[in-house]
């Protein structure tokens, strides 16, 4: 049986989760497919209508999301791999909504530099290849294969007062760029994807949706240009860990023996979803639904901003090489 989303709390800014919730891969209305290449999966999907965008609780639209669960290894091997995976499926988004090969692009991190769960964004606008001001000042001195790429940190709106998508739609009614790119953190509800995935889609973004604080949404429609959103997450909650816990714990358990009802009661016979909701119901009132982060949060925050930031250089400029990003990614 199909879960409705929108019957649950369910939080997360991941389409590939929210398809699971739903049902899984064979949803009406939902393509996919999926490909596993040397520890880097990537799952494309479609939604193509509004019933299964209801159902799913995420945007029309295209949604590729890799899943590399050794990321959080430090390998710089597999982060060039996953860079160089990362550039060749942004490519096929470029090729989608029509940028051409000299289209102007604006760059726009999301998120608090100073919260280092947040601070994505503005760490992967620190290393991108940033050339718009070259075409203005000196065109005639810019090498071929590079396009014009600008780029911005707004900040949130705890330290500016103005909702950031209130800042973008400004800087784009002045640079009036061909494409937008934004970038921010995600929530999760599957702790192993926390630092380990990347989600690319062309919806554009509503910041804060994951965690339940909705704000003014960077789309297609606000900003009068394609957009395509970038997140990786790296939070998720409390619940969420307990609940996946007890999945692993049961997994376990069943290796030893098939019968565990003694052990979980009618605890161990629920869904997934009503699992999570018992558990949310235990912990909200207290206060415990506490948002979590990996205690190598620095690390992985760097590793993961050079990874999107290398890829992106990769896939904007035909200059560089998108089949070895490795001078770009450390």
């Amino acid at each position: 049986m199909d879960n409705d989303l929108s019957l649950y709390n369910v939080r997360t800014d991941l389409a590939l989760e929210a398809r699971e919730l739903a049902g899984g891969p064979q949803i009406p209305g939902v393509w996919s497919e999926a490909e596993e290449n040397e520890g880097i999966s990537v799952d494309r999907m479609q939604i193509q209508n509004p019933l299964a965008a209801q159902r799913i609780g995420k945007m029309i639209g295209n949604y590729v999301t890799l899943d590399v669960p050794l990321l959080r290894k430090g390998d710089t091997d597999l982060q060039d791999r996953v860079a160089t995976t990362f550039a060749r499926e942004f490519e096929a988004f470029l090729q989608r909504v029509g940028v051409q090969p000299m289209g102007s692009v604006l760059v726009v991190g999301l998120g608090n530099w100073n919260v280092t769960p947040d601070a994505l964004g503005p760490l992967v606008v620190e290393n991108l290849m940033v050339t718009r001001h070259y075409f203005e000042l000196m065109p005639g001195q810019v090498a071929p294969g590079y396009r014009p790429v600008s780029a911005v940190a707004p900040g949130v709106m705890g330290t500016t007062g103005m909702e950031s998508s209130d800042i973008v739609q400004g800087i784009v009614q002045q640079v009036r760029p061909d494409l937008v790119i934004i970038i921010d953190a995600l929530a999760s509800r599957d702790l192993t994807r926390v630092n380990t995935s990347i989600q690319i889609a062309d919806t554009g973004i509503h910041p804060g949706s994951g965690i339940g604080n909705k704000r003014k949404g960077l789309t297609r429609e606000t900003l009068g240009v394609p957009c395509i959103a970038i997140g990786v997450p790296t939070v998720t909650y409390a619940s969420n860990i307990v609940n996946n816990t007890m999945d692993m714990l049961i997994a376990h358990l069943q290796k030893e023996t098939p019968n565990t009802q003694p052990l979980f009661g009618v605890f161990g016979g629920m869904g997934e979803t009503q699992r999570l909701q018992l558990v949310k119901e235990v912990l909200n009132p207290l206060g415990h639904d506490l948002l979590v982060t990996p205690k190598e949060v620095d690390k992985f925050m760097e590793d993961m901003a050079n990874i999107i930031a290398s890829g992106l250089n990769a896939a904007l400029h035909e200059a560089v090489d998108s089949s070895n990003v490795a001078a770009y990614t450390h």
